[in-house]
Formats: C-alpha cells, structure tokens, sequence
C-alpha cells in the first residue's frame, strides 16, 4: 500500500478530512506528523533563513519528520479559493522550498488550487493527482465528490454544533462545548489561522490554559460563513484568501458576542499584522469589547505568554463582576 505523508502544519489544520477521505478512497494510507515539538521547531529552522515566518519553520520539520516514513509527502499549492483573491505567498512556493531545503524529502505529490483557472483546469489537477494512485477516472471522481463531501460536513459540524476543530477532525462530535448557563463564565473570542490557533506547542497551549481558568473558547470556523461575510464587510473585503476569516470573526466578536478577544498573529507576518490592527483599531473605536494582542516568534516564552493572559482575564472577570445583578 503506497503511503502518503501528510506534515501536521499549515493546511492540515483546514483540510485534513478532506485530504484523508480522497487518498483512503484510492488505497493510500496516510501517514500524518506528530503534534508539534521543540524538536519539531529546531528541526525547520535549522534549515532556512531566520526571517522565515515561524509557521513554515514548522512545517518544514514535520516534512522533516516524514523522510523515511512514507513513499510521498502531499504539498498542494493552494493559489486561490475565491476570484481575485489570492493566497499568502507562502503557500505558493511550499513544494520548491521544501525540494530546496530538505533535499532528502520523499517525492512531493504537488496539486496547484486556482479558481480563477476554471472548472476544468481544477478537475485535470485532481486528475493528475489522483493517477498516481489509480488510472479509472471514475475512481478518482468518486473520490474527489466524497473528499468535498467529508470537508462540507467537517465545516458544517463546527459552524452549527459549536465544535472546536480538533474535536470536528477526529469525529468527536460528542465532546461539544456548549456555552454555560452560568452567567459569571467568560467567552474568550480567539481570531487567528487554524495552524495557530490549534497548535499547542506554538501558542503554548492557550486554550488549555483559558479553559483551566472555566472560560469559554470561541474561534473563527465556529462562526457560519454567512455571519462571517456580514461581519468582514463592516472592515472591508478581498484580501488574501484566509485572512478575510480573521477580520470577519473579529468584526463578528467585536458586536458583543464574547466577553474578550485575543488576536494570534506570528511575528514578521504582513497580512497577520495587517489584519490584526485592523481588528485592535476597530476594538479601541467601539469600546466594546477588550481585545489582546499575541504576537508569537520562535523564542516566545510560556512566562511571558501566562503573565499576560493572566493579567487580560482579570480584567475580564473584574468588567463581568460589576456588569453582573447583585444577588
């Protein structure tokens, strides 16, 4: 059975039932990367320069991790899911930079994503995917209309049953945190990427820590895409293809939904730290909201990071305290 490496960074944290329904569908075993590690981390970075933005260091040692272990490793390239709107460059030039860096890497099975190419350019790319697998078309048709199928119900189960992604990813759906009765617990809005946001090595277990402290943890693929697209044409529209999910939870966040907002962002990230102080702006017009901004790099310490998530969270349950009836 051929395998295919599937690094656990980057889109794996927005595609991953899709990817694993098509490849299993063809006779693939998939096999993903470990949470990330420090090893993880060190691994990646030992081999770019150091302005590389932290979340392709990471991807690039969890590649690291799949030599050896598998007969491919899937790199597509995701150029754009919306006309006219394109993808961070990053992900354009994941497949080069990783033949360049990691020269031992597996063969790299390589999908380019542009809707603006057309229906059958997209078709003949999942075609040429899929035959390295299997020459029937219909086989690779099946298998491409059950991966669309299996990623619709993965965005469905968060969008409407308030799942968090990794509850979604692994089929436990069961495990639905659902806001409390308890007036006193805060809702913690966090608006960041997915590979950010549910990394735990990178952000330092964040929402661990938010729910040890009985908060209430919201994120972005938790809010509908309609009340997304509402919210992100209060800020503007048509920016990279990912980032309008950050401004249109914040603006959603914003219109008083959660109790606090902590924007993710990585350091030395344009769009991020575009998109963040756009969001930071428009908390400090409409004072409704507390927001927070974490800025992540390599060298980030779990201290710093828990010091200043203690010192926001007194401030949202002194605010929730004096708004809350006497008893």
């Amino acid at each position: 059975m051929v395998k295919v490496g599937i690094p656990r960074a980057l889109l794996y944290y927005r595609y991953h039932p899709m990817w694993q329904t098509f490849f299993t569908r063809l006779g693939a075993e998939l096999v993903v990367s470990p949470p990330t590690t420090r090893a993880t981390l060190l691994a990646g970075s030992a081999r770019v320069v150091a302005d590389t933005c932290l979340p392709v260091k990471v991807f690039l040692g969890h590649v690291i991790h799949l030599v050896n272990k598998c007969d491919f490793v899937f790199i597509p390239v995701l150029r754009s899911v919306r006309r006219r709107v394109y993808n961070c460059s990053k992900f354009l030039g994941l497949p080069d930079m990783t033949r360049a860096v990691i020269p031992e890497c597996p063969p790299i099975l390589e999908i380019e994503i542009d809707v603006n190419k057309g229906e059958d350019y997209l078709h003949q790319a999942i075609y040429e995917l899929g035959r390295h697998f299997t020459p029937k078309k219909s086989l690779i048709k099946e298998a491409a209309q059950a991966a669309w199928e299996a990623h619709d119900d993965f965005r469905k189960v968060m969008h409407h049953a308030g799942v968090m992604l990794p509850e979604a990813m692994t089929g436990r759906e069961g495990e639905i945190r659902e806001a409390s009765s308890n007036s006193s617990q805060a809702a913690i809005g966090l608006i960041g990427h997915p590979y950010l946001i549910h990394d735990e090595f990178i952000n330092h277990r964040l929402i661990e820590r938010l729910q040890a402290t009985h908060s209430r943890v919201v994120t972005p693929e938790m809010v509908t895409p309609g009340e997304l697209e509402v919210a992100t044409a209060r800020l503007g529209r048509d920016y990279w293809a990912y980032e309008e999910e950050v401004v249109g939870a914040g603006s959603y966040f914003l219109q008083g939904k959660v109790d606090g907002i902590i924007g993710i962002a990585t350091f030395g990230c344009g769009p991020d730290s575009l998109m963040m102080d756009m969001v930071r702006r428009e908390a400090a017009r409409i004072k409704s909201v507390p927001f927070m901004s974490l800025t992540l790099e390599e060298h980030t310490a779990d201290a710093g990071v828990l010091t200043r998530l203690e010192a926001f969270l007194d401030m949202i349950h002194r605010k929730k305290r004096k708004t809350l009836p006497c008893a």
